[in-house]
C-alpha cells in the first residue's frame, strides 16, 4: 500500500539533486517517488531517473516518472504518471506493458472514473489545496472531491496532491486518501529524511482510524 509519495523539484531543493533528494525521502521512509522535471532536457532528466531507479531497488520502493513515457522505460522505473493532457492512458499501457503502474491526475468525478474506467493503477487527486509548486495546477477542489472520488471509485488507490503539509495531512487522510504526495514538504526542507519520516508517521497514525483502507 502507498503511504507517503515525494515529487522532486530541483528548485526547492537548496542545492541538491533529485537523485539526492530521492534516496533521502527513500530512507525517511516515502514508498514512492516521483521524479518531476519542469524544464530539462531528456539526457539529464534520464541520468537522474537511472540514479533514483538504483535507489529504490536498493530499498525496494517504487519509482514513477511524471509525464514522460520514454524516460519511465529507458530508466527501468515502476510507472509513470500522466496529466489530462498527457500521453493517453491506452497508449502508455500499450507501451509500457500491464506490469507497469500508470496514475492518472484527476481533479473531479468524471475525470476519475474514466481513468478508472481505463485501467489506471491509482488515481492522484487535486489540487487539494493552493500550491505554488506547479503553476497550471488549477483552483484548488478541497477535501470534499476526496470524498466524492471515494464514493463514485471505490476500488482504485487515490493519492491526493496539492498543498498537503504536516499541518493538514491527517484532514486528507481522513478524507478518504490512501496516500499523500509531497513536494516542498519534503523536498524544500532542510532534513529531507525527517521531514518524510514524520510525514509518514503521521500517515500510519491516521490510517486505522480510517473506514476502508
Amino acid at each position: 500500500m502507498i503511504d507517503l509519495y515525494v515529487v522532486t523539484d530541483s528548485s526547492l531543493s537548496n542545492g541538491k539533486t533529485d537523485a539526492e533528494v530521492a534516496r533521502l525521502a527513500y530512507e525517511g521512509g516515502a514508498e514512492t517517488v516521483q521524479l518531476r522535471i519542469k524544464d530539462g532536457c531528456g539526457r539529464s532528466m534520464l541520468a537522474q531517473a537511472k540514479e533514483i531507479r538504483k535507489a529504490a531497488y536498493e530499498m525496494d520502493r517504487f519509482f514513477i516518472v511524471n509525464d514522460r513515457v520514454d524516460i519511465a522505460m529507458a530508466s527501468g522505473a515502476d510507472g509513470v504518471h500522466l496529466g489530462q493532457d498527457d500521453m493517453p492512458l491506452e497508449d502508455a499501457r500499450r507501451l509500457m506493458g500491464d506490469d507497469a503502474i500508470i496514475g492518472i491526475s484527476v481533479s473531479n468525478v468524471r475525470e476519475a472514473a474514466e481513468a478508472y474506467e481505463g485501467g489506471a493503477d491509482y488515481l492522484g487527486i487535486g489540487p487539494i489545496f493552493s500550491t505554488s509548486t506547479k503553476p497550471d495546477a488549477g483552483q484548488a477542489i478541497g477535501l470534499d472531491a476526496i470524498i466524492d472520488i471515494r464514493r463514485e471509485v471505490p476500488h482504485i488507490p487515490l493519492v491526493a496532491i496539492g498543498g498537503i503539509n504536516q499541518g493538514n495531512i491527517r484532514d486528507v487522510m481522513l478524507a478518504g486518501a490512501d496516500a499523500a504526495a509531497v513536494v516542498s514538504a519534503v523536498v524544500a526542507q532542510g532534513d529531507i529524511r525527517r521531514a518524510a519520516h514524520d510525514l509518514r508517521d503521521i500517515i500510519l497514525k491516521v490510517r486505522p482510524h480510517v473506514r476502508g483502507l
